[in-house]
């Protein structure tokens, strides 16, 4: 079904486009604030978000197409690294602070990363100008900058490794949302805006102190935990009729024989994203 003019219009509108570049800017003020206070975990993290989602919304914008085979892999692999890293490097943080209070925070995250993204959808009954995508893309980005931002400010032991995990999913979603906007006639520098969404409010939290209160320390990173985790699910790649892999396959008709082989794909690329981490781990442990 084809866009209205209204729709055209406001994908089209280049508010979006001088947020993103103002955006940016910000980001790069932000940065010479994180190299003064010693944050260059988080800054390395930060531009690395930027420049996987960034650099694959580029190539999603000349493909004008999203190819079903890049997607399960480039989903699949970040997913899998994703899971890995959350499970090996932050469960057992929250779970050493204390054992309930950091269950109850690794539920609290997956129960509320998935009323956040349920509430979300609304976005699309709204009136606003940016398109919808870029707009549950850049709120997503901010929210997951807050967490990162407190548990490398928290913990400044963690490695790199945690965070540029996390941060995986921004290629593939880049590369989707940018494909989808060059074929509706959007305007593709609006996913500036959630590329720089992670340095935002990484580096502006990274400020934040939790007391030394064992329960709370567990919940809080026992939340981040369960908040990571929603995230590697959500962006597991499901090769089902109506799926986001369906909706790019170019055929008609009968589609089962083509998924039935991504499904394939789908195992391989998230066994393989947790392969690295651990492959990393072991190197780099």
């Amino acid at each position: 079904m084809g866009l209205t003019t209204e729709t055209r219009e406001l994908i089209s509108n280049p508010g979006g486009s001088r947020l993103g570049l103002g955006a940016v800017g910000l980001l790069v003020a932000l940065s010479a604030y994180a190299v003064s206070a010693g944050l260059w975990k988080l800054l390395g993290i930060s531009w690395a978000a930027f420049a996987a989602m960034a650099g694959a919304a580029a190539l999603g914008g000349r493909t004008r197409g999203e190819s079903p085979t890049v997607l399960v892999w480039g989903y699949g692999l970040a997913s899998g690294a994703m899971i890995t890293s959350a499970a090996v490097f932050l469960l057992p943080s929250a779970i050493g602070h204390h054992a309930q209070f950091g269950g109850f925070g690794v539920a609290l995250g997956v129960l509320v990363g998935f009323g956040s993204h349920s509430i979300g959808h609304r976005l699309a009954h709204l009136d606003m100008p940016l398109d919808r995508t870029v707009a549950e893309l850049s709120a997503h980005a901010l929210a997951a900058g807050v967490v990162i931002g407190v548990v490398y400010g928290n913990m400044p032991d963690l490695g790199l490794l945690l965070g540029l995990s996390i941060v995986s999913h921004k290629g593939p979603a880049g590369y989707a949302a940018a494909s989808r906007l060059a074929r509706d006639g959007g305007n593709v520098s609006a996913i500036l805006l959630p590329s720089v969404g992670v340095g935002l409010t990484a580096i502006t939290a990274a400020s934040l102190q939790l007391p030394t209160n064992p329960a709370l320390r567990g919940i809080v990173f026992g939340f981040a935990t369960g908040i990571f985790l929603h995230v590697a699910m959500d962006f597991l790649p499901r090769c089902e009729l109506g799926s986001e892999v369906h909706d790019a396959l170019s055929v008609d008709g009968d589609a089962h024989a083509l998924l039935d082989r991504l499904r394939l794909h789908a195992v391989a690329s998230t066994v393989l994203g947790g392969l690295v981490v651990f492959v990393a781990w072991l190197t780099l442990a």
